[in-house]
């Protein structure tokens, strides 16, 4: 099959690159469309040692395994869990230590045109969900894992600092919970699409900072989690959503002196996501900014590595 192979130096467009198959629990998915996100491109700068195809951002449909899927349009979770554990029992397997993750760790991924995927992690997409918008079903599940893991009361001073494609959805689903969100980026054309949204957005340039009861960092950056601690109010809550390859570098004490709660936050449950789109109180497509074909991928990745581009798309 034709696909994106990052050999750990070198990202290269293979078009007779190992077709993965389905078997038993493991179904094999046609890729419609895959989304490029600040994960993947830290993965091509050394995170997580990880190399094959990239990409776990995608929707499809499945065109082998058991009879009663075949055919369906689907989404899927990205972490693979040994389904033996306490962490899997527990139904963590995305903390199982035994998992692979899709495009990140031992398994490849969606920047392909097909993917092999454990029937559990497979969602069916509602019908009245175009493939442009299930695309955003991992990182929207994300995001929601947020109010999976915080309470927030109505009254909460919720800012969130980064204006990509994560911070865009970090803040609609804090939107959902407090009318008082804040975004705070540095990309003009950015913050005026989270504007429609009926979201306050601020430039970081310029912006007097205050203090907020949750501070979401979301910069995908070292440097945003220095910002995040001075933005959170004494026995506030700070939610790290930023992967990045690069070490932090920060004094710990503040965190300690100001009582200061830290949730670090990953991967979430499809559901809330998939129904959040369904029901259009989401609003994701805006964020698209271009799709590529499969063989221009490597073009079009170099594309999502520039500041401040929106969502970027693979077609196979």
């Amino acid at each position: 099959m034709r696909a994106l192979d990052w050999n750990g130096r070198n990202l290269e467009f293979e078009s007779a690159y190992r077709a993965p198959v389905a078997a038993g629990q493991i179904a094999l998915v046609k890729v419609h469309l895959a989304g490029i996100c600040s994960t993947d491109l830290q993965i091509l700068n050394g995170y997580m040692g990880f190399t094959g195809v990239p990409g776990h951002e995608f929707v499809g449909n499945v065109v082998e395994g058991p009879q009663e899927i075949i055919g369906k349009r689907v989404v899927g979770e990205i972490n693979f869990g040994c389904g033996r554990c306490d962490s899997c029992a527990r139904g963590l397997s995305r903390h199982c230590p035994k998992r692979t993750v899709m495009g990140i760790l031992n398994a490849d991924g969606a920047f392909a045109e097909c993917v092999s995927v454990p029937l559990a992690n497979l969602h069916v997409v509602p019908e009245w969900v175009s493939d442009e918008e299930a695309v955003f079903t991992e990182p929207l599940a994300a995001t929601f894992e947020i109010l999976e893991q915080i309470q927030i009361n109505p009254g909460d001073e919720i800012v969130v600092l980064g204006d990509g494609k994560l911070g865009a959805l970090c803040a609609q689903v804090m939107h959902l919970a407090s009318a008082h969100v804040t975004i705070v980026g540095k990309h003009e054309h950015n913050l005026r699409l989270i504007k429609q949204a009926g979201i306050r957005a601020l430039p970081l340039e310029g912006w007097r900072l205050k203090q907020f009861d949750i501070v979401v960092e979301a910069t995908g950056s070292a440097s945003g989690l220095e910002l995040a601690l001075s933005a959170v109010r004494p026995r506030g809550t700070l939610v790290l959503k930023s992967t990045i390859a690069e070490n932090h570098r920060v004094s710990l004490a503040p965190l300690v002196i100001n009582e200061i709660t830290v949730i670090c936050s990953r991967c979430g449950l499809f559901p809330p996501a998939l129904d959040a789109l369904r029901e259009k109180r989401i609003s994701v497509a805006p964020l698209i900014e271009k799709i590529y074909p499969l063989h221009d991928g490597i073009e079009a990745v170099s594309h999502a590595a520039r500041p401040g581009t929106r969502k970027i798309l693979l077609k196979p």
